[in-house]
């Protein structure tokens, strides 16, 4: 089983609502309301243990997913809530060797994720027009150990990207419309896109520029997030839920025309049943 060391990430677990990232490295003490823990005795221990704070508040020592890491990231921008993250991954079908093309880095949670989906053999070609926000991925990234499979880029995506044929595109910017074009050639036919915007004004005149350039099966969406407070003989929904966070638009490129062939139809007479078949 594997063992916390000094440079483990570990997630402090109390509820939902109250957890800690930490490594006992950095800090040997966690000073929390619920009491003092020394993070530096769980060296050597397995991951899943109960702990108790000076307090004697009991506290749960978890391996973090990736979930949890991406959502501990320092960000300068809103990140993409898990709910979204997971149906992006679904429809996008990225996974080890896939090569992303992502434009709008943010502060790397989606490209945290990518990456840590695409490794070892692939790769994410971030670009984003503000070198401030890349500058705090890289450091994300860092942090994860994720960098080999990044590949930063400081750039207008709208004047096109230098990689062709990806697996799997991402727009998260404010005018992804004006991206579309360029995304579509860096993409290799029936490759997927997600595209993330806040309001459906802008979902609008995305659908209608995916469309105009070629896309299909394109789809606008948004998804809600409730919670049950599950107790014997007293489940009811959670009072708090997670609504709205962004509509999810997703679509397949196509052929551009220039480079779609002639498609000949047999006619009726050749489709005859031959001596044989009759």
């Amino acid at each position: 089983m594997d063992k916390i060391a000094e440079d483990s990430y570990v997630l402090v677990y109390r509820d939902r609502r109250r957890r800690w990232l930490v490594k006992p490295k950095d800090t040997p003490k966690l000073h929390t309301h619920l009491g003092i823990l020394d993070m530096s005795a769980l060296v050597g221990r397995e991951f899943g243990v109960t702990v108790t704070t000076t307090m004697g508040d009991e506290l749960v020592i978890l391996e973090p997913t990736i979930e949890d890491l991406v959502m501990k990231l320092a960000r300068k921008t809103q990140v993409i809530y898990p709910k979204d993250l997971g149906l992006m991954v679904v429809k996008l079908g990225v996974r080890s060797g896939s090569r992303v093309v992502e434009t709008g880095t943010g502060s790397g949670a989606t490209t945290a994720l990518m990456a840590y989906l695409v490794q070892p053999t692939g790769m994410v070609y971030t670009y984003d027009i503000r070198p401030e926000h890349q500058e705090v991925a890289r450091k994300n990234i860092e942090k994860l150990g994720l960098s080999k499979y990044v590949t930063f880029k400081v750039g207008d995506a709208r004047l096109g990207f230098e990689e062709k044929g990806v697996d799997a595109a991402i727009l998260d910017v404010g005018d992804p419309w004006e991206v579309v074009h360029s995304m579509r050639e860096a993409m290799k036919p029936s490759a997927p896109m997600a595209a993330v915007t806040p309001t459906t004004n802008q979902a609008e005149k995305l659908v209608a520029k995916m469309k105009e350039e070629g896309f299909v099966a394109v789809e606008s969406l948004e998804i809600l997030l409730r919670h049950l407070e599950a107790r014997v003989g007293m489940t009811r929904p959670s009072n708090i839920m997670v609504g709205h966070t962004a509509y999810l638009t997703f679509g397949r490129s196509t052929l551009p025309p220039s480079h779609q062939s002639e498609t000949v139809l047999t006619p009726a007479e050749s489709r005859r049943p031959t001596d044989e078949q009759q």
